[in-house]
């Protein structure tokens, strides 16, 4: 349970800190949205290393199913756009792709 939460915590700072850029970038706020972004992404870094998984690429697949997940939770909840039956299939697949990953025995 303790690397699931991490894994959420891993993939909102990864998407703030990548979303303050876009801000920067897209939307026209101040340069100084890259700051807390900064930190945000140091934050992302840092808090994958503590996920109990003895490969760090593994460590990287999982996350990616989880990612997507919170990618589309952040699109709803900060971007104001659901997501759409395509969102949500492909998301459901990614997810099972990465259990399996999780889950899978171990020789």
């Amino acid at each position: 349970m303790t690397s699931f939460i991490f894994y959420l915590l891993a993939a909102f700072a990864e998407i703030a800190g990548c979303f303050s850029f876009w801000a920067w970038v897209r939307l026209g706020k101040t340069p100084l949205w890259i700051i807390p972004g900064t930190f945000s992404l140091l934050f992302f870094a840092w808090i994958l290393t503590k996920i109990d998984v003895d490969m760090a690429g593994r460590a990287y697949a999982i996350y990616g199913g989880i990612y997507i997940i919170c990618s589309l939770i952040w699109l709803w909840a900060v971007e104001d756009t659901p997501p759409d039956k395509w969102d949500i299939t492909g998301a459901i697949i990614c997810l099972l792709g990465a259990s399996i990953i999780l889950f899978a025995p171990r020789s």
